[in-house]
């Protein structure tokens, strides 16, 4: 933006309520006597395989639980994979999985040949889709799903699914973090979406692991596996041990609605009512989000916001592009008032 083209501006800041997008172990060690280090050191000595027995047992159930649950999902030439959501036929995956299909097929982990199934809605704003079989097949077996609230970091979880078209296939890691706000490429078929709350994750997330299951040690769906980071240093290339779930409490608020209405009506995501474009400084540099127009029932009209009004800080976050702006609204709770910082012409 030319600078001589820009009017003066005055600061304001706005209280604006955002509102929700509608159709957007304790261990405990043994001590031995000193006099006696012989018995102390074999009994640590075989305490450490005796554990790693226990925790190969725990995997092995963990898959033998959910694994039945997970499928693999071909839509035209991509293939991703889901999950098998309730004993209807339908399964829960990624938007970017289904893409603009219809029809798809969906090899479970009960047969060997590929079903039939259908798009039942998709809402790309969040990743998410569901789709139905069109026939059950014997043995069709539902997930657990578990409780967002309960997922901490360092949280051992297995993710599951389909990466490049090897079906089955089970990575370990952590839960690395938790509520992070990640923004997905709109190239190579992602929705472009930024997803916030999102659990970070060390297992192993690859091409095919997109609408997977990302699963704890009690056998309960915590995430859906969508993307991985990546890595400038290694050509755009995924960065190993980075990985992103969509948290199971927003899956289940998509998921459950699609099933209902065939739509999603609420998604509990917080928006400010307007629609609006990146600006430039002087430099050429992003400098704010100009708002273009304002939802005449919105809480930015509702607060004073008007079209021509430049955006520069949402909270305390910074707000440089129409990304950053779509980030800071992802960890904001529909309902809540948020400040607006802006600058007016005039």
């Amino acid at each position: 933006m030319d600078a001589s083209s820009r009017p003066a501006r005055r600061t304001l800041r706005l209280l604006v309520p955002a509102t929700a997008v509608v159709c957007v172990a304790a261990l405990s060690a043994g001590c031995s006597p000193a006099a006696a280090p012989g018995p102390r050191s074999s009994t640590r000595a075989a305490a450490a395989p005796v554990a790693a027995s226990e925790l190969e047992d725990d995997y092995r159930e963990v898959i033998a639980n959910v694994l039945p649950s997970v499928v693999q999902i071909e839509a035209g030439e991509s293939l991703g994979s889901g999950i098998v959501y309730d004993d209807k036929g339908h399964i829960v995956t990624n938007a970017h999985v289904v893409g603009r299909t219809e029809r798809f097929k969906v090899t479970v982990a009960t047969g060997e040949q590929p079903l039939t199934a259908t798009l039942v809605s998709s809402f790309p704003e969040q990743d998410l889709a569901v789709v139905k079989l069109e026939k059950l097949p014997p043995g069709l077996r539902a997930a657990r799903f578990g409780d967002s609230s309960q997922v901490a970091v360092g949280q051992i979880v297995l993710a599951m699914g389909s990466p490049l078209g090897l079906s089955s296939s089970v990575t370990q890691g952590i839960v690395s973090a938790v509520g992070r706000t990640v923004s997905e490429s709109s190239e190579g078929g992602g929705t472009g979406a930024t997803l916030g709350n999102m659990v970070q994750t060390s297992a192993a997330i690859n091409p095919g692991n997109s609408g997977g299951a990302l699963v704890n040690l009690s056998s309960e769906v915590i995430g859906i596996p969508t993307l991985a980071a990546s890595d400038p240093g290694l050509e755009g290339s995924a960065a190993p041990g980075i990985g992103f779930a969509i948290p199971v409490s927003m899956v289940r608020t998509v998921a459950d609605q699609i099933i209902k209405y065939g739509e999603v009506r609420d998604s509990g995501r917080a928006a400010l009512g307007i629609t609006g474009r990146t600006v430039l400084d002087d430099d050429y540099r992003p400098s704010g989000v100009a708002v273009v127009s304002v939802d005449r029932d919105g809480p930015a009209a509702e607060a004073g916001v008007r079209a021509g009004d430049i955006i520069t800080k949402l909270g305390g976050a910074q707000i440089t592009t129409i990304t950053s702006l779509a980030e800071a609204l992802a960890s904001e709770r529909p309902g809540e008032e948020v400040s607006v910082t802006l600058e007016r012409a005039g």
